[in-house]
């Protein structure tokens, strides 16, 4: 059995379990390669096959109605025309290539070439400053760079031994192809990959555990990770993911994420390709529910993943405008609050089911198809994955406390470790599990729910404060966008929860619209949780999108060490001042 047949029936077992989770997760056994190539062994096996050779494997769709596609064929012949010129070029096995691209076609090709020579990726937001990629660069040993325009004119002033590939902008007039100049760096100009033979690129059969992918983690609480995946944890331990969207083969799978990240690779990469379905991209410069659901509709998409923070702004407008919702509704990178859940199963017909993965691993515990939605929790293991909650004092199992991964046997999704941080690696595999940080709950019938980061956890009066669950019902108030909990030290109870608040539109800063927000949260949580302090500000945030509430708390313990009163760093407004609030009796 080749590897395609072999990575095909484990695909096909989860497939035909789709529905019936104790079935998959009993059945299910990762394939384990000595040898794999995603691009050799998947994708151009695809692409010579009579089912997908012809069939769309990406479309992508401008906001102004332009929509460019590519078969697996035509992308698995361009890909190979990068790689063979990239060769020529001098790329080289493992040597790192930085990607700063947007959602355009070089972006698919870029990979997969490089995954087709063995070289390494370092995916990289096209946002990012000059201090950002001089630490890149030197990290990761970066010696290839693949960017867009302002990308390439961004590593100017960045030191070390690397060369510059220029891609234009997907509708770059003949003028703007050129290569631009950047001191004492040569450019070449990507446009001449497409000169360069569309064969395979001879190569040496790439071993599965080589390392294929490092990406820095977004950094909420400190310097970002480096995180090393090999040529089997992401391409074929998204089998799990593809388990909780419940990809099959025709589907079209719309994600709405940023390429550079994890979760565009998770989604908009491995996992579709995975299932033989068809990537679908809509981009925009500023986010119009209106226009992305009528693209979903003109293009049949049928799975659709999205943020939370996409989702909310989905239900503030008219849902009822797709006609033909697609029945498989994904929300990942933070988790989703029942509110919203509610709202579009009303309107579509169908539930948004949560998830809980990492950039370190695939997906681990989900909602998965056919079971029951916990509304608020984040679900139950995949197939592949052996779960467990560990008490951070006696370390212990519990039914509470760090969500672990068992090691034995190590699931094929997880990271290689941290590249060149064997403290930090020591740190997260030991005592045979894998510590992923976050702090989880698990109820009498095995679903787990999301209480926070190890470190967003806090105490207030000796009861455990869980930011996720009090953020949760805040944004159910139609005042706030987004909100961010975190302990403010006070004298009697150590700590207090306190709410920074990012406003809607058509919202002050006031006193009143403090009370609602706060009686609000008295009506809907228990005694001992309510939030006693409320602050109106923008919430700080990675460039990933992630609120720091690192920062947040840091805003808080410097106001207490230097006495400042209330507003010194913004509009705040505390419990006790504001009378018209009804207090519970508790």
């Amino acid at each position: 059995m080749s590897v395609a047949e072999e990575l095909r029936a484990a695909r096909d077992g989860l497939i035909a379990h789709q529905n019936d989770w104790a079935k998959a997760r009993e059945t299910f056994e990762w394939p384990r390669f000595e040898h794999f190539n995603f691009g050799h062994d998947w994708f151009d096996h695809l692409a010579a096959s009579a089912e997908r050779a012809d069939q769309n494997a990406l479309v992508i769709v401008e906001e102004n109605g332009d929509r460019v596609a590519r078969t697996f064929r035509e992308l698995s012949e361009a890909s190979n025309r990068v790689a063979n010129w990239l060769s020529d070029l001098g790329v080289r096995r493992n040597q790192r290539i930085i990607l700063m691209l947007d959602n355009q076609v070089e972006l698919w090709e870029s990979m997969l070439a490089a995954i087709k020579l063995g070289a390494v990726l370092v995916p990289t937001t096209t946002q990012m400053g000059a201090r950002d990629l001089q630490d890149r660069v030197t990290r990761a040993e970066a010696r290839w760079v693949i960017g867009t325009t302002s990308a390439v004119q961004r590593f100017a002033d960045v030191e070390g031994d690397f060369t510059l590939i220029h891609v234009p902008g997907a509708h770059a007039a003949a003028a703007q192809r050129t290569a631009p100049q950047v001191p004492s760096r040569t450019v070449r100009s990507y446009d001449d990959a497409y000169s360069a033979s569309a064969q395979p690129p001879q190569v040496e059969p790439t071993g599965a555990d080589e390392t294929m992918l490092l990406y820095f983690t977004s950094g909420t609480t400190s310097q970002p990770k480096l995180v090393e995946h090999t040529h089997a944890s992401y391409p074929v331990g998204h089998l799990s993911t593809l388990y909780w969207i419940g990809l099959e083969p025709g589907d079209v799978h719309l994600n709405v994420s940023s390429p550079g990240w994890a979760k565009h690779a998770w989604s908009n990469f491995f996992a579709p390709w995975l299932a033989e379905a068809t990537i679908f991209l809509y981009n925009f410069t500023k986010f119009d529910p209106q226009a992305l659901m009528k693209a979903m509709e003109r293009d049949g998409v049928s799975s659709f993943c999205a943020p939370p923070t996409v989702w909310r702004m989905l239900i503030k407008a008219d849902l009822t405008q797709l006609t033909s919702p697609p029945k498989k509704l994904i929300s990942a990178g933070e988790p989703l609050n029942a509110e919203v859940i509610e709202q579009v199963q009303k309107v579509w017909n169908s539930t948004i089911r949560d998830g809980f993965g990492q950039t370190e691993t695939t997906l681990q515990v989900a909602n998965t198809p056919g079971r029951p939605v916990t509304l608020g929790a984040m679900g139950v293991p995949l197939p592949g994955y052996e779960v467990v909650l560990i008490d951070q004092v006696t370390e212990e199992e519990s039914d509470e406390g760090e969500l672990c991964l068992r090691l034995d046997p190590r699931p094929v999704g997880l990271m290689k470790g941290y590249y060149g941080d064997e403290e930090k690696n020591r740190e997260v595999f030991r005592n045979g599990l894998y510590h992923t940080g976050d702090v989880a709950s698990r109820d009498e019938n095995g679903v787990f729910t999301y209480v926070g980061r190890a470190d967003d956890v806090f105490k207030s009066s000796d009861y455990k404060i869980s930011p996720f669950e009090l953020e949760s019902v805040l944004v159910e108030h139609p005042a706030v966008v987004e909100a961010a909990i975190v302990p403010a030290p006070d004298d009697i109870r150590l700590s207090v929860p306190k709410a920074f608040v990012t406003l809607a539109t058509g919202w002050e800063p006031t006193e009143e619209t403090a009370a609602t927000v706060l009686q609000h949260s008295l009506n809907r949580l228990s005694p001992y949780k309510r939030i006693r302090r409320i602050e109106f500000k923008e919430l700080p945030k990675t460039i990933s999108g992630k609120i720091r509430r690192v920062e947040l708390r840091g805003i808080e313990e410097q106001r207490a060490a230097e006495e400042a009163g209330p507003g010194r760093y913004g509009v705040e407004f505390r419990e006790e001042d504001l009378p018209q609030l009804t207090r519970p009796k508790a």
